[in-house]
């Protein structure tokens, strides 16, 4: 006759397992565990046990020893299981991710679910599941632009030192022109927003004019300095560095981050700052405008005053912008930059690296 291991249960032990075997709101299998290990523990074997709750022996037996392995905390929760069998294979799931990342259908540009389920064989929901575990989404594109400027490391260096560790006494502005921006009329009113239907506006337009806005963000407070224009020559940009010099202290030392429009670098532009000794210029590598702080801004500028906005003239347009500023400067946030320069110049090396490949392929 086989006989089950003993189980010796010490007080406070017991004191735990009766509490679980009383515990109203304890899961009944728990509850049904502990009691296999109390009677266990008073020296019954598994058969004995298992006619007494009503349980089979191999159930008895199986708490039995997963209470000698692990103890209480044994009882509280089922050993993981294997699953089941996959129906698609690993191989299956490789050759989707392949597809998906290195071929494109003959009549499409990038797969869809259904395309591509109808090509591997699967059903789309496989397909779904292939591509959210793989981190994959070919509806979407980006766009980019790798850098070639041939001091693009020293260039961003240089911005980023400035983001991370602006110097003393002085103020850090991240300057730029938002051009052409467009005072677009609706030929008709919008729906409003209401419950079942979001806010609706005409798809076509009335032009009523552009404007140019010149901003400077400070990088510290998060305040912005602006200008609207008609034009972005040089002489609408030395009007806003006048502006800015005018508007900032003169015990200030400004350091200012553009981007290389000719306009920044003219003649006239050069001697203005020759003569104003306080302005130190810092440009953005070429290409790489998403060094430049201030773009963010821009972004959500037009997110929340511009692109769904409507305004019959000009005048509304420049109104517009100027309130949407003064609101944030009551209360400026700044943004908070945190990639270090060397992180950025190892994933635009990383980049050229994989261009450069694909070219010479």
């Amino acid at each position: 006759m086989r006989i089950a291991p003993p189980i010796v249960i010490d007080e406070a032990t017991r004191r735990e397992l009766e509490r679980l075997s009383r515990k109203r709101s304890m899961a009944a299998r728990v509850v049904v565990r502990s009691r296999i290990v109390l009677l266990a523990g008073d020296g019954f074997q598994n058969k004995q046990i298992a006619a007494q709750l009503s349980v089979s022996t191999r159930m008895a037996a199986l708490w039995r020893a997963r209470f000698l392995e692990f103890g209480v905390q044994g009882l509280l929760k089922d050993a993981p299981r294997p699953g089941r069998t996959p129906k698609i294979t690993a191989n299956a799931v490789a050759e989707v991710v392949a597809r998906t990342t290195q071929t494109t259908p003959a009549n499409a540009t990038h797969w869809s679910t259904r395309s591509m389920a109808r090509e591997a064989g699967i059903s789309e929901a496989s397909v779904r599941r292939i591509w959210r575990a793989h981190g994959l989404k070919p509806h979407r594109v980006e766009s980019f632009k790798i850098s070639n400027d041939p001091d693009f490391a020293a260039k961003l260096d240089d911005v980023v030192g400035l983001y991370l560790n602006p110097p003393e006494h002085a103020l850090v502005l991240s300057v730029d022109e938002k051009s052409q921006i467009q005072a677009l009329d609706r030929t008709q009113p919008g729906l409003p927003l209401k419950k079942g239907r979001c806010q609706t506006m005409t798809h076509d337009y009335k032009r009523n004019g552009t404007t140019t806005l010149f901003a400077a963000l400070n990088t510290t407070t998060g305040e912005v300095y602006h200008l609207c224009q008609q034009r972005h020559r040089h002489h609408e940009w030395l009007k806003f560095l006048r502006l800015i010099d005018q508007t900032v202290a003169a015990e200030k030392q400004i350091h200012i981050i553009c981007d290389n429009y000719a306009t920044h670098k003219h003649e006239r532009v050069q001697r203005w700052l020759a003569r104003h000794k306080r302005f130190h210029v810092h440009f953005t590598p070429t290409s790489a405008s998403w060094l430049n702080m201030i773009e963010r801004f821009f972004r959500d500028l037009t997110e929340n005053r511009i692109r769904r906005g409507a305004f019959q003239d000009l005048e509304q347009l420049i109104v517009a912008i100027g309130d949407y500023i003064d609101r944030h400067n009551d209360n400026p946030k700044p943004f908070i930059w945190t990639a270090k320069a060397t992180d950025i110049l190892e994933k635009v090396t990383r980049a050229q690296a994989k261009r450069n490949k694909r070219l010479s392929a």
